[in-house]
């Protein structure tokens, strides 16, 4: 905490999203001076950085050359150069959550794999080079229809992910190595977000329920708390510490499972970083998952994890048919019912599905939060002054 103090503690980010936005807007409550790398001069974090470096988070050498500029270097998104990333840990640059760490993460097959490691509850799968290794597994009866495809590498935001009902969809498989999971009877969509710091301690968020949007496959609202039993909050809650542990990582780990039909919890993949299924954490708990990152990514004590009050968070999208220069409608109308606190991600360009900001709304009850929120739902929209 001593160095905190001295305001000389340069954190680098890499990506310039609105994670690493919202991460720098606590950071600055510190007086941390932030660094962040995007290819993208008009990216959300590119204005409240203190310094901006324009580079690709893919370049080896951009990667690396920025890792040199810091004291602590994070991310707001998986898909970084690891091979850079290797080689600043091994010149002994401070990396969190580890490079080991998010290598792993990077490749769903190992993600699996060290799930089955772990007696980790998980759907059950086989890895794939290729949709003929696909076919000869069907025809072997190691798996059957319908099943869930998902390449092992690049998927985000609901890319990369294709479910196979019956044969006809044989020929929407996605090219690549692949896992082939069952497909669950899922009853809901849950996430946890939990911090493990250096010395071991763990604390971990509320268990939140995830709604999604099936036409773009994006969380449409969440629910905090989720409106689940104790007993499987509390089942949930374990096996985001466990994996936390297991891994024995530094940082924030976002935890998303599936509870099936029968109540039965399966992991279904993990996150280093913080996640829009913990945006709500800013305004409903007594410690934001962004303070969160930064205590456990600086080795400081963990923040108390206690709800204050319910909340609903619903996630501003783009239109449908709108693509250019954003225009939001309705910011007028859901700034006048309370509770509502609204987070624009600072993108000048609109796109269908495009996340462009986010809505919390905080109540005495649920019940007030998810009416309030289905009110914001219709009220706002993202166009653009252009139509697609």
């Amino acid at each position: 905490m001593e160095r905190l103090s001295t305001s000389n503690l340069k954190l680098g980010i890499i990506a310039g999203g609105q994670l690493g936005k919202m991460l720098i807007q606590e950071a600055s409550k510190w007086d941390i001076v932030s660094f962040v790398l995007d290819d993208d001069e008009d990216c959300p974090a590119g204005s409240l950085a203190n310094h901006f470096v324009k580079g690709s988070r893919f370049d080896f050498d951009s990667v690396y050359e920025f890792g040199k500029l810091v004291d602590v270097l994070t991310f707001e998104i998986e898909s970084i150069n690891i091979e850079a990333l290797q080689k600043l840990k091994s010149e002994g640059v401070k990396i969190i959550p580890d490079p080991d760490i998010l290598g792993l993460i990077q490749d769903k097959g190992l993600q699996k794999e060290f799930y089955s490691k772990n007696d980790i509850p998980t759907a059950r799968y086989i890895l794939s080079d290729s949709d003929n290794d696909i076919k000869k597994a069907l025809g072997r009866g190691e798996i059957s229809f319908p099943f869930v495809q998902k390449l092992r590498k690049g998927g985000y935001d609901g890319r990369g992910v294709a479910v196979i009902d019956n044969e006809a969809g044989l020929d929407s498989l996605l090219e690549g190595p692949s896992i082939i999971e069952e497909k669950i009877s899922i009853s809901k969509e849950i996430a946890v977000i939990v911090a493990r710091n250096a010395h071991g301690d763990v604390q971990s968020f509320p268990v939140v329920e995830m709604i999604f949007d099936p036409r773009a496959n994006l969380v449409d609202n969440l629910i905090c708390p989720a409106a689940i039993t104790p007993g499987l909050s509390e089942k949930a809650t374990k096996i985001a510490a466990q994996a936390v542990t297991q891994l024995d990582m530094v940082g924030l780990l976002a935890v998303e499972l599936f509870i099936d039909d029968q109540d039965r919890i399966y992991l279904n993949e993990i996150a280093p970083r913080p996640h829009n299924s913990g945006h709500h954490t800013i305004e409903s708990m007594i410690t934001s998952q962004y303070e969160q990152h930064l205590r456990a990514i600086l080795d400081l004590p963990l923040g108390s994890t206690k709800l204050k009050m319910p909340a609903v968070m619903v996630n501003i999208l783009g239109e449908e048919g709108y693509s250019g220069p954003v225009l939001y409608e309705g910011l007028k109308d859901i700034m006048a019912i309370e509770g509502v606190k609204i987070h624009l991600y600072g993108k000048k360009i609109t796109r269908p599905y495009r996340k462009m900001g986010h809505v919390t709304i905080i109540s005495d009850t649920l019940e007030e939060s998810i009416n309030k929120a289905e009110a914001v739902q219709n009220l706002i929209k993202v166009k653009s002054w252009k139509k697609s």
